[in-house]
């Protein structure tokens, strides 16, 4: 069952700036400040050093004590304005990159409600949320970290490198020779560094798609016995993650000893040429121990800015797996002046409609044609497989007919506003979808303005109120995650409660009875009858007792339209519907002798 997150696109470095960039523009402002507090720093250190060599050459040298008390406040004052200065840095360093953070991953999560239900059946939902969280924070090092560590690291080689400049021009010439040869280890290192961090993130979302899998299901995985089986997966997607971080440590880890080794030699010539010059009386005591001390702090950012490279490199990775999804187009799209609805009169009508899935060999809907008028409840029949699901997702708009076109109140749905066209539409799903949330809230997410004798009433009316009140806290009572706290039956309800308090126009049943014993599903036909009452209503369903409630029937074979009519005068026809009632009539038959025997 588990199997490696598919590979990112590659995506030059350069571009991912250039995509990812604007969404920092917001806090521009803050960061500019960030931007000049990292410039102080480099200069007060410069600055600090330099107080060093004065030390030496005006206080130890000619043992002078006199200077020695500015000296000293100096750097005091000196230390007292990094300290403040490095505490607002670092303050509003982190309000910047969390807040970019924030709104990158809101829009990202936007972009991820708005795309086709393809896209998702597509991809493990681990990995879309392992790249939701993990790697949207890996995209603030590459985009602001990466810039402000960018420009303290240049600031600091611009001084320390002005400082070796004026203490001694030639030995400044000597150390600069070393800096090429950090650039050429960096890039031997960071794109070897790049394919292991890819893999890294690969692997991380496979981590987080086996455990969101295996504990989404963990009714399942305990009632077979599979907690072993599910153990061996986890470990096997953390092994292949953690040989992929071992390959990117062993690389840095590499990178490391052999900066270490370019910066001794650099530093030894140095030291030689200039103890040579200070034996000369070429340059004094105080020189050339400063000149040192800059030329330390002079390799330390060529050293962080060959690191960044490689850091930078590695958040390019998660920044890929971001770019992938976000140019993932949604297959409905609105068009640019939309017709907003407001509340619609509910005619319906199909006219001759096709559809293809994205990736569908063959089309699952074929020249379907029917019409659902105000008060009407039409049902739609037929054997699994046959399209009454994706008839489901066209009337819901998540996907766009190929040919031929749905219509309400005579306006073709593409040209509807998305969101008025919904407002219009109450569905009670197949697979109740139930929030952890209280009772109160899972009835209100149809109508979020809902007040308290709504939320009620809707419940009275879908038959809910009874067992509600029977919870231990009522209406406030928690149902658990996907509703697991509740039966089947009551879920259901709570489904159709959620659709009345909607209170649309078009009301939208998906297979409403399915795994409800037959009682159960008996006891919810009055409460779907109320609630299709004055409504268009489009019933899909396989229990033929629903069936006769409608009001029409319509049967789909094959994706075609084979049958209309209604209950009684399809069965007298003697067609696929009468054959859909012979079989489901005996088998209930046969399940009732068998409980009997």
């Amino acid at each position: 069952m588990s199997r490696v997150v598919p590979e990112a696109p590659p995506v030059a470095v350069r571009e991912v700036f250039r995509r990812f960039w604007p969404y920092a523009r917001p806090h521009r402002r803050m960061l500019l400040i960030v931007l000049v507090l990292i410039a102080l720093g480099p200069a007060l250190d410069a600055a600090t050093i330099w107080l060093f060599k004065i030390v030496i050459d005006r206080v130890l040298v000619p043992h002078d004590f006199g200077p020695f008390l500015w000296l000293a406040g100096g750097y005091v004052g000196l230390t007292l304005v990094k300290g403040a200065i490095s505490f607002a840095d670092d303050c509003l360093s982190a309000w910047v990159g969390e807040r970019f953070v924030l709104g990158l991953r809101v829009v990202f999560f936007s972009h991820l409600q708005r795309l086709s239900l393809d896209v998702f059946d597509r991809r493990q939902l681990g990995d879309v949320l392992s790249r939701l969280t993990g790697d949207t924070a890996a995209i603030e090092s590459f985009v602001l970290s990466g810039v402000a560590d960018a420009v303290a690291y240049v600031l600091r080689l611009v001084f320390f490198a002005g400082a070796l400049l004026l203490l001694d021009v030639e030995l400044a010439g000597v150390a600069f020779l070393v800096a090429p040869l950090f650039a050429l280890a960096s890039r031997f290192v960071s794109r070897r560094i790049k394919r292991a961090s890819r893999a890294r993130r690969r692997h991380a979302g496979s981590i987080t798609s086996v455990a969101e899998e295996s504990l989404s299901n963990v009714a399942l995985v305990q009632a077979y016995g599979g907690q072993q089986r599910e153990l061996a997966r986890f470990r096997v997607e953390n092994l292949k993650a953690l040989a992929a971080t071992m390959a990117a440590t062993r690389l840095k880890a590499a990178f490391s000893p052999l900066v270490d080794l370019i910066e001794l030699l650099g530093a030894l010539v140095v030291v030689g040429l200039g103890t040579w010059r200070l034996a000369h009386g070429e340059m004094s005591l105080g020189a050339l121990l400063v000149f040192i001390t800059y030329l330390n702090g002079l390799y330390s950012p060529i050293r962080g800015l060959t690191r960044l490279v490689n850091t930078l490199y590695s958040a390019s990775a998660g920044a890929e797996r971001i770019l992938e999804l976000l140019d993932e187009r949604p297959g409905v799209r609105e068009r640019r002046a939309p017709r907003r609805l407001e509340r619609a009169g509910g005619e319906l009508a199909l006219e001759r409609v096709r559809f293809c899935y994205p990736e569908g060999e063959r089309n699952a809907l074929e020249d379907v044609s029917f019409a659902a008028h105000p008060g009407e409840t039409v049902a739609v029949v037929g054997a699994s497989g046959a399209g009454k699901s994706t008839l489901i997702k066209l009337l819901l708009r998540f996907y766009d007919p190929s040919g031929g076109r749905i219509t309400l109140d005579g306006h073709d749905l593409r040209e509807l506003d998305l969101a008025s066209l919904r407002s219009n539409l109450a569905v009670v799903l197949q697979e109740t979808a139930v929030f952890d949330g209280t009772v109160r809230e899972n009835i209100a997410y149809g109508r979020p303005d809902a007040t308290e004798e709504e939320i009620v009433a809707a419940a009275w009316a879908a038959d809910a109120h009874e067992f509600i009140t029977y919870l231990p806290d009522g209406y406030d009572t928690r149902v658990g995650q996907r509703g697991r706290l509740l039966s089947g039956g009551q879920r259901q309800r709570l489904a159709v409660a959620r659709a009345m308090v909607r209170d649309a126009p078009l009301l939208i049943l998906d297979e409403p009875t399915t795994g409800l014993d037959e009682q159960s599903a008996e006891r919810l036909l009055g409460p779907l009858r109320q609630a299709a009452s004055g409504r268009t209503t489009i019933l899909i369903t396989h229990d033929l007792l629903a069936a006769r409630e409608a009001t029409r029937l319509v049967v789909l074979d094959d994706g075609r339209v084979c049958e209309e009519g209604t209950h009684d005068d399809l069965l007298a026809a003697g067609g696929a519907y009468a054959r859909l009632h012979g079989l489901r009539l005996g088998r209930e038959t046969g399940l009732r002798l068998r409980a009997v025997a």
